[in-house]
């Protein structure tokens, strides 16, 4: 017999078997695909970005989806415990820009690997292309008793931590089974939606490509309340026009509120403005541009602007400014400059929403936290039942934050599943 058995080979359970097995407990890790550490073989673009630098108050900033409740699982394992685990399984890191952690070789797949070593070494049951069909429960006691497998094998555990995943990256393994056992259980699972997934617009410049494949750096996205008119979320860094719309870590970081507001307004489509100089203000802004132009007053205003805007978008800004692209600096009036200073500053993009859920990078809703015990993530309502990562309703930004919050709750499961509540 087994002492815990953790369903899922992501990130979470991974680090969830790690911790059960190093407080001493006999672990069974199941998974229904053929090889474990699937999606922390593609993150961070095959790099593995293990997790983020940040000090606890910046973590949890960038944990929009219920950040507070890490306050707990981040005192049992942190982003710096984390760091120091790695490095201890002989993985170099390396800190990156905005306190990205990566191995200093750049291989995720050596991240698995070492992962799954230690894991070995431990002595984890590891059971591969294995699906759970169900959990059993005694429900007079509401406690856990093990899990029915696929094919009618029963395994009995006192402890299951269930780590399956959300709905986003299916090819991964995330196929949502944890919702069902969750529910079953008698769990809410708040609503679910894609989040750090690609904006779909309907702006006729996105439809005709003309942009497509442009990439703006340290620009200013910002989400705009259909009715006030008033910035929902802005976030600054790169982005880059897509065939269908906007991508990128800002694209992806301002997607999930597109979504929301689509939703509570019941609208279509929501509006997006992109700031190319997020630095300056548009007073600054106009005064640099009109002493430019004057600079180069016999210059065709496209040419004078040629390295200041980017040369894709100059054709597009200066119509929409009703500004000839042949014309010289005396020809045009202050105010038709003023009209593509504002431009610059709020360049307008029609949101529609984003691409589906098993596009998404990460599922955004999941099992209530409400009813999970923070210092140990196991249910309030069943005895021995935990849950971690992305099957909660837990989410981080893309940049390590969301990995940070997978191997944190992991760690706090598979440690409280053998060491009882002090």
């Amino acid at each position: 017999m087994t002492d815990v058995i953790v369903i899922g080979g992501g990130p979470a359970g991974l680090m969830a078997s790690v911790a059960a097995a190093e407080h001493g407990a006999k672990v069974t890790l199941i998974d229904k695909g053929n090889k474990l550490g699937r999606k922390l073989a593609i993150s961070g673009g095959g790099r593995c970005n293990v997790t983020n630098r940040a000090d606890t108050e910046t973590l949890i900033k960038h944990i929009p989806g219920n950040g507070r409740f890490m306050y707990s699982p981040f005192a049992v394992f942190n982003n710096e415990d984390i760091i120091t685990f790695f490095e201890g399984l002989g993985i170099q890191l390396k800190e990156e820009d905005n306190g990205r952690m990566f191995p200093v070789n750049d291989k995720a797949v050596e991240v698995v690997r070492a992962l799954l070593n230690r894991i070995r070494a431990l002595r984890v049951d590891i059971r591969t292309k294995t699906e759970v069909k169900d959990l059993i429960f005694n429900d007079k006691d509401k406690e856990v008793k093990g899990v029915e497998l696929a094919s009618g094998e029963v395994l009995h555990a006192g402890k299951v931590i269930v780590a399956a995943g959300g709905m986003s990256v299916p090819h991964t393994g995330s196929t949502g089974d944890g919702y069902t056992w969750a529910e079953k259980a008698g769990h809410t699972i708040t609503e679910l939606y894609p989040t750090e997934v690609p904006i779909t617009c309907s702006d006729s410049f996105i439809k005709k490509k003309d942009l497509q494949g442009l990439s703006l750096r340290n620009v200013r996205l910002s989400v705009i309340d259909p009715k006030k008119r008033k910035v929902i979320k802005e976030h600054e860094g790169d982005m880059i026009f897509t065939h269908f719309g906007i991508s990128g870590p800002i694209g992806l970081r301002c997607s999930q509120y597109v979504i929301k507001a689509k939703k509570k307004h019941r609208v279509n489509s929501i509006p997006l403005k992109i700031d190319l100089f997020p630095e300056e203000n548009e007073e600054q802004l106009f005064q640099r541009l009109t002493k430019m132009l004057k600079e180069q007053q016999k210059k065709a205003v496209k040419n004078a602007v040629s390295g200041f805007l980017p040369d894709r978008l100059i054709p597009l800004m200066l119509k929409s400014a009703d500004i000839d692209p042949l014309t010289v600096y005396s020809q045009i009036s202050a105010e038709k400059l003023r009209a593509l200073t504002a431009l610059m500053k709020a360049f307008p993009v029609t949101a529609t929403g984003t691409l589906s859920i098993e596009k998404a990078f990460v599922t955004g809703g999941g099992v209530s936290v409400k009813e999970i015990q923070p210092k140990r993530m196991e249910s309030k309502l069943i005895k021995g039942l935990f849950f971690c990562g992305e099957v909660l309703d837990l989410h981080g930004y893309t940049g390590g934050y969301n990995i940070t919050v997978a191997f944190s709750t992991g760690y706090t499961a598979g440690r409280a599943a053998v060491v009882e509540e002090e």
